[in-house]
């Protein structure tokens, strides 16, 4: 799997606070990079499996949707809104 395409992972939208209050997601390294670096929270159980479906995804051991999915439900986890974007 290459993780910084966007072919196998479809692009979403975060919602964040601060002085960039949208984060385009379009690839598993945006996503890795996006819950290591830009994650309001550090912990909580969707934060952890998402922070391990992302290292897999990239390793190729799950789809990379199924990292997409941990990381939709981190979001809801930390009160993130998603915004599905239409590529």
């Amino acid at each position: 799997m290459k993780w910084c395409t966007s072919a196998e992972f479809a692009p979403l939208m975060l919602v964040v606070s601060g002085p960039e209050k949208y984060k385009l997601v379009a690839t598993l390294g945006q996503a890795a990079e996006m819950l290591t670096v830009g994650w309001p929270i550090d912990d909580g159980d969707e934060y952890l499996i998402a922070i391990r479906a992302c290292r897999d995804a990239i390793h190729g051991e799950i789809p990379a949707r199924d990292a997409r999915a941990a990381l939709i439900r981190a979001a809801d986890e930390a009160g993130i809104s998603v915004i599905t974007v239409v590529h």
